[in-house]
């Protein structure tokens, strides 16, 4: 079996190395070596409505962040394997994990996931949760960095670091020198509010030269986690304009969904939950789940390793849920099919997958071999409903497969 380095540069590496798409690609793939992203950017509601979620189901998802495993948990299924190609994303799964079932009380799952931000929180982590992690976790976490110990990013906002972190302290700066409010946004009453702000403070934005300077320019979208290959399929969607294509998915993202209940939205205009656990914080953060994600947790696992690789390990007729996220954006055709033959063989009668793609069209039909596609039905109403609802509003589609066995 290759390295997980091995296994990220595959998954990013499509084009020779020494080309100007090869280079930026190997830029891209050292980017994932770190924390990319501390909040997952798919919709766990959109998600559990597809899947359907029952006592019983083993699911294997991309970790990320690991906010939407944690919200899975709410359903109560059987098992849920989270595999990563980012090491720093494993540890933080492992991190969250630990947290959810070893605090004292909801208050303190909220000051150190939720809010992420008190002062008390590396304290926090020091009693309550770094007893209960592996000696390569707690070694991570503790390690010194150029700012400290890592786990002081528990106290300094952890929303506020990673890739994606720092690219929205990037965009804020953006905002500030174009005299933005988001204050303004964040008190909105209603979507006719919101809308309002956008088309004042927000759209204008993108007309600006530097703007679109910066757009143009595969490299300033790492921040998103989005590679060459997928900004090209971005582009796409607007005959090539990436401008474009930012342009609306920031509008849906500030306008189409009640900010009250948009934690997305609160994360791009405030790179932070609301001070209070509310539908604008992930479900797992609720107060109503607490103890079903506590007593669930301990049916986790994370692994280091690619999801083709898992699944090769696993039993015939195993699995009934699979959540690919966007990861296919990013693969070849050989990758694409090795993926999906391991999904056929060991999906269960009536198995769901669901992914995401950056353009708007399902990307299986004629790159997945015929026969292994044949044996899946594609779900087209559930789909449109999945990237109408899905309130990250970055992607262009939502896609929903059932096995038919």
């Amino acid at each position: 079996m290759s390295s997980v380095t091995e296994q990220l540069n595959d998954a990013v590496n499509q084009n020779a190395s020494m080309s100007r798409d090869g280079l930026l690609e190997r830029a891209f793939a050292r980017l994932f070596h770190g924390l990319v992203y501390a909040q997952i950017w798919e919709d766990p509601v959109v998600d559990m409505d597809a899947l359907h979620i029952q006592p019983g189901d083993n699911i294997v998802c991309i970790a990320s962040g690991g906010c939407n495993m944690l919200s899975y948990l709410t359903a109560n299924p059987a098992s849920i394997t989270a595999v990563d190609l980012s090491p720093a994303h494993v540890m933080l799964n492992k991190l969250k994990l630990a947290t959810v079932q070893h605090v004292p009380d909801h208050a303190t799952l909220f000051a150190m996931l939720g809010r992420g931000d008190q002062p008390d929180n590396v304290a926090l982590f020091d009693t309550h949760v770094a007893p209960h992690l592996d000696d390569e976790t707690r070694a991570y976490w503790n390690a010194r960095t150029l700012r400290g110990p890592r786990k002081r990013i528990l106290a300094r906002g952890l929303y506020r670091h990673g890739l994606l972190g720092r690219f929205l302290g990037v965009v804020h700066l953006v905002a500030k020198i174009g005299r933005v409010d988001f204050a303004r946004l964040l008190a909105a009453q209603s979507l006719e509010e919101q809308t309002a702000f956008f088309n004042a403070q927000i759209a204008p934005l993108y007309q600006s030269r530097f703007v679109k300077f910066l757009a143009r320019r595969r490299a300033s979208l790492f921040g998103l986690g989005i590679p060459p290959a997928q900004y090209d399929k971005l582009a796409a969607d607007a005959g090539g304009d990436i401008v474009a294509v930012l342009q609306e998915r920031t509008r849906k993202l500030f306008c189409d969904f009640p900010i009250s209940d948009n934690y997305f939205a609160w994360q791009a205009a405030s790179r932070g939950y609301q001070p209070v656990a509310n539908p604008a914080t992930p479900p797992y953060l609720a107060p109503e789940h607490f103890a079903a994600v506590r007593a669930n947790a301990a049916r986790v696992s994370v692994l280091n390793r690619s999801l083709t690789d898992v699944l090769a390990q696993q039993p015939t007729d195993s699995k009934q849920c699979y959540v690919l996220l966007d990861a296919q954006d990013w693969m070849n055709d050989g990758q694409l099919n090795a993926l999906w033959d391991e999904i056929t063989r060991t999906a269960a009668p009536g198995a769901r997958v669901i992914f995401r793609t950056g353009g708007t069209d399902d990307i299986l039909p004629g790159r997945v071999g015929a026969g292994t596609l044949s044996r899946w039905d594609y779900q087209t109403e559930a789909s449109a409903k999945g990237v109408r609802n899905d309130r990250s509003a970055i992607y262009g589609g939502f896609h929903l497969y059932h096995f038919k066995g």
